[in-house]
């Protein structure tokens, strides 16, 4: 088995037990880089080889001398262009940020890169994030890792495609409207959206608003996943509603026996979803799986208006994204570097009264209350991770998603806004492929704050089905 091959952790053990030296390890990553980068685009603002190279034979220096950073020693990392690098150019995807050199480190970032990782570079993003689909005029479109003519998903589109071609290790990425859990269906990786305040988020301005994006782990495994999340999650003061939790527990075993624990299957919420043919049947034959595991497995519904949810989604991600980039919408020339749906956010924004906010927060309240009704029954919730197959990259969104027109250019990702909104873990889990060969994911969602718990159950689920080490893209295997 070659390095790039090889599980995150077990990357970490060979390094730790001097079976390959980090120096090689960054020179088998580089070379994967260059052989698939230019097909995908998923990496950008590569550093120069030389130099990252030279942190690689740092790094075996200090194994040599008996010292290890932590679990991420030497292993190669590129961090979502949504976060702050310390000199490394951090453009969110946006020409309003093309130079843009932090001068310190998100706190995810800072985390993994006391953890040993050495920064290559940033994965692509779309402009601000917005939007599931990875494109943007800087540095144009990330392609699918299955077919690159398709979408990659996003926003961490690029951490997602980077990690299926084997250009990564594992990935760091962000969440707000199922962009760590969309790109990874696309893919065929694993990625989970923590619980409100496991990642600590920033350093930023704000403090306590804004509670819909959080950071999070991807990876080619489960327990690639946790581990990460392991090096991410943390109390932290300058983030008053950082979780105080010891994060170490997620480095722990994943083992659970599942008999008799109960699930709930959301499916399309009774036909309100629209969704493309085949994603439906695709997720529903997964269920079998977890019956296979011992699970019992029922249909249920949240006693809840699904468009009065979708409502509350329009008035936070208005408020919130109009916060973010108000000033630069006043700009009339920074204006006009801004994308169209960028703007519509903003103009929504300013739409809103005091009273329009903070009904949608109790309306946002009542939701969490809904779902918390059904964990009375059910230890989990299961729901398609997307609504459509990964389309044309040419294509800025769908218009039509099952015969249905989109009125909005998010529309079509509806399906994810309920974990987001009630702030639950939700974890992407590989369920197979359409007769196109295009994959296809199911969120796992748990209660409040059990993000172990969710882990748990993908590990289970990934020992039954190995999606991702059965079909990896076909372009990996192509070239032996």
């Amino acid at each position: 088995m070659s390095i790039v091959e090889l599980d995150a952790i077990e990357l970490s053990r060979a390094i730790h037990a001097r079976q390959v030296s980090c120096h090689e390890v960054m020179q088998a990553y580089l070379a994967q880089v260059e052989r698939f980068n230019p097909v995908v685009n998923a990496l950008v603002s590569l550093r120069p080889q030389a130099e990252v190279l030279a942190e690689a034979r740092t790094c075996d220096q200090e194994l040599n001398l008996g010292h290890s950073r932590g679990w991420m020693h030497g292993m190669p990392q590129a961090i979502k262009d949504l976060a702050a690098t310390q000199g490394l150019r951090t453009t969110l995807g946006s020409p309003l940020f093309a130079e843009q050199i932090p001068v310190e480190d998100a706190i995810s970032v800072a985390r993994v890169r006391a953890s040993g990782a050495i920064i290559i570079g940033k994965t692509n993003v779309p402009e601000f994030g917005l939007g599931s689909q990875t494109y943007n005029t800087l540095f144009g479109t990330t392609g699918n890792a299955y077919d690159p003519t398709l979408i990659a998903g996003g926003s961490s589109g690029g951490a997602a495609v980077a990690l299926a071609l084997r250009m990564l290790p594992v990935a760091d990425g962000s969440d707000m409207m199922g962009s760590l859990r969309n790109p990874a269906a696309f893919n065929n990786v694993f990625g989970l959206r923590p619980s409100q305040g496991r990642v600590p988020h920033g350093p930023a301005p704000e403090l306590f608003v804004q509670q819909l994006a959080t950071e999070g782990p991807m990876g080619r495994s489960v327990a690639d996943v946790a581990r990460l999340l392991s090096i991410q999650a943390g109390y932290d003061p300058r983030v008053p509603l950082s979780l105080k939790d010891d994060p170490s527990v997620f480095a722990e075993s994943l083992q659970r026996d599942f008999k008799g624990v109960r699930l709930g299957w959301l499916g399309d919420y009774n036909g309100y979803l629209a969704m493309d043919d085949g994603v439906l049947s695709l997720c529903e034959s997964a269920l079998a799986d977890f019956i296979a595991l011992g699970c019992d497995v029922e249909s249920c519904q949240p006693d809840f208006s699904l468009e009065r949810l979708w409502q509350t989604w329009l008035v936070h991600r208005h408020w919130l994204v109009q916060g973010s980039l108000g000033a630069a919408y006043a700009d009339p020339q920074k204006r006009a570097l801004l994308k169209p749906e960028a703007q519509w956010e903003v103009e929504g924004g300013w739409r809103l009264s005091a009273a329009d906010v903070f009904q949608a927060s109790a309306s946002r309240s009542d939701w969490y209350r809904a779902l918390g009704k059904l964990f009375e029954r059910y230890d989990f919730l299961l729901l398609p991770t997307a609504q459509v197959f990964p389309f044309d990259a040419q294509q800025p969104w769908p218009r039509l998603v099952g015969g249905r027109e989109m009125d909005t250019y998010h529309r079509w990702m509806e399906v994810v806004i309920g974990p987001t909104l009630a702030g639950l873990p939700s974890m992407s889990v590989p369920v197979g492929f359409n007769p196109q060969g295009l994959p296809m994911g199911l969120q796992i969602i748990g209660p409040a704050q059990a993000d172990q718990a969710v882990l748990q159950l993908a590990y289970a689920h990934e020992q039954l089905t190995r999606w991702v080490q059965r079909c990896p893209p076909g372009c990996l295997t192509s070239i032996g």
